[in-house]
């Protein structure tokens, strides 16, 4: 086992490296005005987190055991199209209601 002296250590200084990442750009950055190149690039940090958030889940699901589920992948289709069309909230729920209609279906 870790002792409490280990474990309170590591979470002091998980706690000022995420303190310090934030300030960064929060304390650094918030009164300026970034260049227009930044800015541009900026733009697409949600696009490239959301996938790699979502990825994982729809590839090896733990709900499954690890193995890929027909009814989250077609979940992720409805999702990707409704989300091509209309916003992220709506492809939210066209993926959620998706998903527990595959369910609902497949069993």
């Amino acid at each position: 086992m870790i002792s409490d002296t280990a474990i309170w250590t590591v979470i002091l200084l998980l706690g000022l490296g995420t303190y310090l990442i934030r300030f960064s750009f929060l304390g650094l950055f918030g009164g300026k005005t970034l260049p227009p190149w930044a800015l541009r690039h900026l733009k697409y940090i949600g696009v490239a987190v959301f996938p790699a958030i979502v990825t994982p889940l729809l590839l090896w699901p733990a709900a499954t055991g690890g193995t890929t589920d027909p009814a989250r992948l077609v979940a992720a289709a409805a999702a990707f199209l409704v989300g091509m069309r209309l916003s992220v909230a709506w492809a939210l729920v066209a993926g959620m209601g998706t998903l527990y209609l595959m369910h609902y279906l497949i069993g």
